[in-house]
């Protein structure tokens, strides 16, 4: 078998055309659309039709929608009605582009999880009820930011909101970001692997030169990417492994652009790393026997 591949729009360029080439480039079965020509992803439905045009002419599928759903505060109501507001636009792109995965999250931490948890899945309800109308899956991304902040926190809000159009998206390098040190493979993805729906590749160490997290080039880093990449296979993963790169040449991304990636400045560089990135991503699952691109 081979896994499917793609990468983050905005790792790449904000130009479709760029995109298009990347994925030539490395025979990609797909993009996953988050910042594009400097729109966020529901900024995009008015184009929809166009992008869906580019991606067929070329072969290329929708892996999924990376939307900014839920990296708000908890107890915003009026912010809590924009994000929804924000995913039913893209619910709507994603229709339009043929793919059912909606990343989203669940919400900037600010405490314990345990200590809201019954909040986050309450507040959940009406997204889930979107989701169940449109047919769409919910995939929670494991993010330092905000609550699911690892994997066996990722687990626990899933079970709790017990819901089968609330999935994963499983982020082996955010479990190198996250403070709490759990290892991304084997641990990280034992708590999850029964809901993984979606996955983003970047990787980093835990403790660069100056003693922080520093994100690095695919391969380089603290996942086991080999041990990662065997253990989907033989859970029969049969989704996208999708290039999220957040490390570049020569200049280090901002907190604030890490926290809410897009736009120009991000990308910034962002061709030449996710080419570097790409390059190790491949050869990693080629010397695996999973590659044969």
């Amino acid at each position: 078998m081979r896994f499917k591949l793609s990468v983050i729009s905005d790792e790449v360029s904000q130009s479709l055309d760029d995109l298009v080439k990347f994925a030539e480039e490395f025979n990609l079965d797909g993009l996953e659309i988050r910042t594009l020509f400097d729109k966020k992803p529901h900024e995009l439905v008015d184009i929809a039709g166009s992008i869906r045009s580019t991606l067929k002419r070329h072969g290329l599928e929708t892996a999924a929608i990376a939307s900014p759903v839920f990296k708000s505060e908890l107890y915003d109501e009026r912010e809590y009605r924009q994000h929804l507001d924000i995913l039913r636009k893209c619910i709507e792109l994603g229709k339009t582009l043929d793919t059912d995965i909606i990343r989203v999250f669940t919400f900037w931490k600010r405490n314990h999880i345990e200590a809201v948890m019954d909040r986050i899945v309450e507040l959940y309800q009406e997204a889930i009820d979107m989701a169940k109308e449109e047919g769409v899956i919910l995939a929670v991304e494991n993010e330092p930011s905000t609550y699911a902040s690892n994997g066996l926190k990722l687990s626990k809000f899933l079970r709790k909101v017990g819901s089968r159009v609330v999935r994963a998206t499983w982020d082996p390098g955010n479990d190198i970001w996250d403070p709490e040190g759990e290892t991304p493979y084997p641990d990280g993805y034992g708590y999850v692997r029964d809901y993984v729906v979606h996955v983003h590749i970047k990787d980093g160490v835990r403790k660069g030169p100056g003693g922080a997290h520093e994100f690095t080039p695919v391969g380089d880093g603290d996942v086991d990417y080999r041990g990662q990449f065997k253990a989907l296979a033989l859970d029969g993963y049969r989704g996208y492994l999708s290039l999220e790169t957040h490390w570049r040449p020569k200049v280090k991304l901002e907190e604030k652009e890490v926290l809410m990636p897009g736009g120009s400045k991000y990308s910034s560089l962002g061709f030449e790393a996710s080419r570097i990135c790409m390059k190790k991503l491949i050869e990693i699952l080629e010397k695996i026997g999973l590659g044969s691109r």
